[in-house]
């Protein structure tokens, strides 16, 4: 299991644990809400059991993508084989790089996105996807840091202040990674 099937189980794990459901209990609940669109679901979660946004997200993809209309929990989702599919297949394994660098930071939670992976601690601090032109992009959160030629810094409003565009596992770097803990600190 790669470093994002991981955590996203562990996530899924501890909404387990928090909730005091598992997780057939809880796309049972979903199920019986009859709601059906994700943000409907995720504010169903956070205002039912008291998740927190990121745990409700999760929960609510993972209902809609796997558990809709079934009470039994499917196997952990493979949320990269959607992510990286077709011409961006071959990005896979610098974002497996990029996350199994990230995760020697300490804890946070993965909130999948359509195209992208979020890295949550209270807030976002990183987002990891595919970009055009054969790149990964790293999107960062953090304030107050000179932009440099590989360091782009974002207009205000975006997801992200900065981004770093990545072809090569080589540029995952200790610059690279100091910009990830700074933003990961930031977040917490």
């Amino acid at each position: 299991m790669n470093a994002v099937d991981q955590a996203t189980q562990t996530q899924i794990n501890n909404i387990q644990s928090k909730t005091g459901q598992s997780l057939a209990e809880l796309y049972a609940l979903i199920t019986a809400s009859g709601l059906e669109k994700h943000g409907q679901i995720r504010d169903f979660l956070k205002q039912e059991l008291g998740l927190g946004h990121g745990d409700a997200n999760t929960l609510a993809h993972f209902w809609r993508n796997e558990g809709a209309g079934t009470a039994a929990p499917p196997p952990p989702a493979d949320v990269l084989a959607e992510i990286y599919t077709g011409n961006k297949a071959e990005l896979r394994p610098l974002h497996e790089q990029i996350m199994a660098a990230i995760d020697q930071l300490g804890e946070f939670e993965l909130a999948p996105k359509k195209g992208y992976v979020s890295l949550r601690r209270k807030k976002q601090f990183a987002m990891v996807g595919p970009a055009s032109k054969g790149r990964v992009e790293v999107g960062l959160n953090m304030k107050g840091i000179p932009a440099t030629d590989r360091l782009v810094e974002q207009p205000a409003g975006g997801m992200c202040q900065y981004k770093v565009y990545l072809t090569d596992t080589a540029e995952v770097d200790d610059e690279l990674l100091g910009w990830v803990r700074m933003a990961y600190e930031g977040a917490g």
